[in-house]
């Protein structure tokens, strides 16, 4: 009984050797991939630069607003689709370094719809709820 307890302690301790080797071999490979990707150049002054989107909520509450940081001078499109993605309203903005723009919701319907901004090849896409809040409308942005 003593042998073969002795013999399963010898075995165990052999396959915990291996899975140790394997931890710290594994463990070290990590560590130098992590580092070579932390040393590897991050910033090329090539690069393209995105712009900067963003919603703004207004002081009033039937109004929401849009403003884009541009890296470089370029257009920007926004675009308000309905519950079945139907074009319900399209706005250029400036072709100036920064835009903004406030928009009414007023004359929207309750319901759900998709606001989406596009500038210099960036697509942002939020979808917004308006109600019935009383006699005026109201909105929120899901998240």
């Amino acid at each position: 009984m003593v042998i073969q307890l002795t013999e399963h302690i010898r075995f165990y301790n052999k396959k915990i050797k291996k899975i140790m080797k394997k931890s710290i071999a594994l463990g070290a490979l990590l560590v130098v991939l992590g580092t070579s990707v932390f040393a590897a150049t991050p910033f090329k002054t090539g690069d393209k630069a995105t712009d900067e989107i963003s919603f703004v909520q207004q002081k009033k509450d039937n109004a929401f607003g849009v403003t884009i940081a541009k890296e470089t001078a370029g257009k920007a499109v926004v675009i308000i689709y309905d519950d079945a993605q139907n074009v319900i309203f399209k706005d250029m903005l400036s072709k100036g370094e920064s835009a903004g723009k406030s928009y009414l919701i007023s004359s929207l319907e309750a319901g759900d719809y998709t606001v989406e901004v596009a500038s210099k090849g960036q697509i942002v896409k939020k979808q917004m709820h308006v109600y019935e809040d009383g006699k005026a409308k109201s909105y929120f942005f899901y998240q």
